[in-house]
């Protein structure tokens, strides 16, 4: 299941942002992709709501095609890291892009997460 919102950009763009759960046993892993920001939090809201709802013991967001993430991206990773914890799980983080990298490293919220330089195997 994907969910998907189209926000309207400075200039009239349009920036599209999309986040998809699929699952390996107990782990769901959350492909997201797009620019995460304050016009568009409903699809990894309710992508992290879905899997904690159906009981995921791991959920690894894979960043591949996470273009951009400011302050409201970071807090929804950080808000889910506590809800997930709450409920004896792991949340993760893969394939981030350097922009990514670098606003998590900035935030010094990089070593709050185990972070994969790439998807898991056991998990593509």
């Amino acid at each position: 299941m994907a969910a998907e919102k189209n926000a309207n950009a400075a200039g009239g763009r349009h920036r599209r942002f999309s986040a998809a759960v699929r699952w390996s046993g107990r782990t769901a892993v959350v492909v997201v992709a797009g620019e995460l920001d304050h016009d568009n939090p409903d699809p990894l809201n309710e992508a992290m709501g879905q899997a904690l709802a159906k009981g995921a013991e791991r959920i690894v967001v894979d960043c591949d095609r996470l273009t951009f993430c400011d302050s409201t991206g970071l807090n929804i990773l950080l808000k889910g890291r506590l809800e997930v914890r709450e409920v004896g799980a792991e949340l993760e983080l893969a394939t981030l892009q350097p922009v990514v990298a670098r606003m998590l490293e900035i935030t010094g919220a990089t070593g709050l997460f185990t972070v994969h330089a790439h998807l898991p195997d056991e998990l593509r």
